[in-house]
């Protein structure tokens, strides 16, 4: 990360997208520099605040089109019961969100999961079964779990054991190789994996179509895995696992012991980092329409209202890619194009609050899946106050049901009154709920997770040429490299970099 050295004075790294390169130090005239950030979710306001880290004398101004800042990262709080209405967590091992909240002075805040009943269930004919232990994704590490389980008939389990003979895909040590994670998925592991464990574990993540979804882009570990030992069934070595802890290489499904959040909810982070920033150069309820050019080398905003805001020394956008192709499809017709190809899914959560004596069943995981084949309305339900203990009042729960996304499109037409009745009605039947929940709120994100379909690292190069063509104007968000916290981190820490490298060099 780049450090500043003293006023006017900035070590920078300049990057790609994806890659560093190494810029030396010089001298900016900071106090004339001006930057508009599009966006006030975490992607946005990291730009927002990085930048002010880098030229602390330049005005840096944040334009959010909604009322409240933050995106899908949203906190409810009442009294003891604290209920997270997008993302509730992220990776540790990916280490930019947890950097950012240690500079933030959040690091006594981070709490990590439970550190019982690490493991996700699966439904399987209306019965709910714990993925199979050492099972993460699509590597598949130990035997005798994988043996026992009954997700899988024998059949399915004896083609799974043959993976580590099958031959290398063809074309795997292309750099542009790629292929549908159902593809992949199917060919290495058998179909039955793919459908009652591959599947469920992905659509959780990505409410994604698996049959579109690209490998390379979503799992972009597995292919040198491959590469370099020619199976998924390679064992990690002890140094491997000691970096993973023990506990997290026995959880199934996902790396739960990887996983951490803040105590008072992942809105901590946005509130820290939005108090970083000077009130008065947050704008809320101010959609940008479009961006122009105003001279050689500034920009200028306008929006809905016929108003304008400039002039800039830089702008990021910080939104969702088919928004940022309105704000440049006049400079660039190709990339205006690029960014619309990029698809968005959307999704329904019904936070719903219960006694823990109208379930019947033990709440032994952080929650289930349901794979696509057992043609359920609900896409999974994470059972909340067992992953974080102590944010719900005592002997009560909280189970969050996720529906929609890209393979239930239709789900999002239905009233929040019918998602409710359905979500209600599927733990009663799937948990042995006795009775209506205490409590129910529907939160619905309206094309917020981007789809990484085949080809959508190449398609990121091309967005990344013509923006580096466009000076003073960067991109971030979850629409490129990384749909998690720390990948929007990330992002918007390159965003910031990058524009004052670009700015620094002249282009």
């Amino acid at each position: 990360m780049a450090n500043n050295t003293g006023p006017g004075s900035v070590d920078l790294i300049r990057y790609s997208f994806s890659r560093p390169i190494a810029l030396a130090k010089t001298t900016l005239d900071t106090e004339s520099l001006r930057f508009a950030v599009i966006g006030g979710g975490i992607s946005g306001l990291t730009a927002a605040y990085r930048l002010t880290r880098l030229v602390p004398d330049a005005r840096v101004e944040v334009f959010e089109g909604s009322n409240s800042l933050g995106g899908v990262l949203s906190t409810h709080r009442q009294g003891n019961l604290l209920v997270e209405h997008g993302a509730d967590s992220f990776l540790a091992k990916q280490p930019w969100a947890v950097d950012l909240c240690r500079e933030l002075g959040l690091a006594e805040e981070l709490i990590p999961t439970n550190t019982q009943h690490r493991r996700a269930l699966v439904l399987r004919h209306g019965k709910l079964h714990p993925v199979p232990e050492g099972f993460v994704m699509l590597r598949p590490q130990r035997v005798w779990p994988l043996l026992r389980t009954p997700l899988l008939s024998w059949r399915g389990k004896l083609r799974m054991m043959c993976e580590r003979w099958k031959p290398r895909p063809v074309g795997i040590d292309r750099g542009d190789y790629d292929v549908s994670l159902a593809q992949f998925a199917t060919e290495r592991l058998g179909r039955e994996a793919f459908e009652r464990l591959v599947e469920p574990l992905l659509a959780g993540i990505y409410t994604a179509d698996a049959e579109r979804l690209s490998i390379a882009a979503t799992m972009p570990e597995i292919l040198p895995l491959l590469r370099q030992h020619g199976t998924l069934w390679h064992r990690e070595t002890s140094q491997e696992s000691e970096s993973q802890g023990h506990a997290d290489l026995l959880a199934s499904g996902a790396r739960y012991g990887s996983f951490v959040t803040l105590r008072d909810g992942v809105s901590r982070l946005i509130e820290a980092l939005s108090a970083k920033l000077r009130e008065e150069n947050i704008s809320r309820n101010r959609p940008v329409q479009s961006i122009e050019r105003e001279g050689s080398d500034k920009w200028r905003l306008k929006f809905s209202d016929h108003s304008t805001s400039g002039p800039y020394t830089g702008v990021i956008a910080a939104l969702p890619t088919p928004r940022t192709a309105e704000l440049v499809e006049t400079l660039d017709p190709r990339l205006g194009q690029l960014l619309r190809e990029i698809e968005y899914a959307s999704s329904a959560i019904v936070c719903l609050l219960y006694e823990r004596d109208q379930i019947t069943r033990p709440l032994d995981g952080f929650g289930f899946i349901v794979p696509a084949i057992e043609k359920r309305p609900i896409v999974a339900a994470s059972f909340s106050s067992v992953k974080f203990p102590g944010r719900v009042p005592s002997g009560q729960v909280l189970i969050r049901v996720f529906l929609g996304g890209a393979t239930q499109p239709q789900a999002m037409e239905l009233s929040d009154q019918e998602l409710d009745r359905i979500a209600q009605a599927e733990l009663a039947e799937i948990l042995g709920v006795k009775s209506a929940a205490l409590a129910s709120e529907v939160v619905r994100w309206t094309e917020k997770m981007p789809q990484y379909h085949v080809g959508h690292l190449q398609k990121v190069d091309a967005i990344e040429d013509r923006v580096n063509a466009i000076s003073g104007l960067e991109l971030a968000g979850n629409g490129y490299r990384g749909v998690g916290i720390p990948f929007c981190v990330r992002s918007g820490n390159l965003a910031a970099e990058r524009i004052v490298a670009r700015v620094n060099s002249g282009f």
